[in-house]
């Protein structure tokens, strides 16, 4: 059945994968972005996959996002939210700003989305909510405890409305991908990158479409008998 999908963080990397899997499946598709006008209006000439721009730390502006996205293409039945960013630093050298900025952003906007579409889904007795999380919020990373904060208080999140949401067909599941072939890996030191590589099994980066193949499955109408899952995508790098 076609629905309204949502993806924060949609135009780029794993969220470019995301919207055009989700619109490959014949969902309506929202990608949100908030900085790189250029490369969000050049991805959504390229997909028809409209697009639209606010800061998913900012509750109001999430309720004001939500409802110009339903106006446009229609009740929202379908949200992942992939917005995120990194600032990298050891603790003992970890600013205020570093710490809040990713925490809201990774994990803040979380709340934020899901605030906004959930009393509609719990009202239409439909919904599917797919949160992405990362190895490093199950393992910890070196330089990263407010990422890796972030990203783990997902996972409680997820299982939390997971619950809240089952009686009323609200499915909410996490992936936590490994490292991917992304412009955010690209950035990485030569040295560094190869240090990841030889730490997962199977001897690759992920593609964002490993990603993405997943998260359609999640979103999907068959899926209705998982939620408050975690699914690992990492190839090896962190079995729990």
């Amino acid at each position: 059945m076609q629905r309204t999908a949502l993806v924060t963080g949609g135009s780029r990397g794993l969220g470019r994968a995301i919207s055009i899997a989700l619109h490959t499946a014949g969902h309506r598709v929202a990608a949100v972005y908030l900085s790189n006008e250029g490369a969000a209006q050049a991805f959504s000439d390229a997909t028809s996959i409209p697009v639209f721009r606010w800061d998913v730390s900012d509750f109001e502006a999430c309720g004001k996002g939500v409802c110009a996205v339903e106006q446009q293409l229609g009740p929202i039945g379908i949200l992942v939210n992939n917005a995120g960013i990194t600032s990298d630093a050891v603790l003992h050298r970890m600013t205020p700003d570093q710490w809040t900025r990713v925490v809201n952003t990774n994990l803040g906007s979380v709340f934020n989305m899901c605030r906004h579409v959930i009393e509609g889904m719990r009202a239409r007795g439909y919904g599917r909510i797919v949160n992405i999380s990362s190895v490093n919020g199950e393992k910890g990373q070196f330089g990263q405890a407010n990422y890796a904060a972030a990203k783990a208080g997902m996972l409680g999140f997820t299982k939390a409305l997971a619950i809240e949401g089952a009686r009323k067909n609200v499915t909410v599941n996490a992936v936590a991908p490994g490292y991917c072939d992304t412009d955010m890996v690209a950035a990485v030191a030569p040295d560094i990158r190869q240090q990841i590589l030889d730490g997962i099994p199977v001897g690759r980066l992920g593609t964002p479409d490993d990603i993405a193949r997943l998260v359609a499955f999640l979103a999907d109408d068959a899926s209705g008998f998982i939620t408050g899952a975690t699914f690992d995508v990492n190839g090896g790098q962190y079995m729990a």
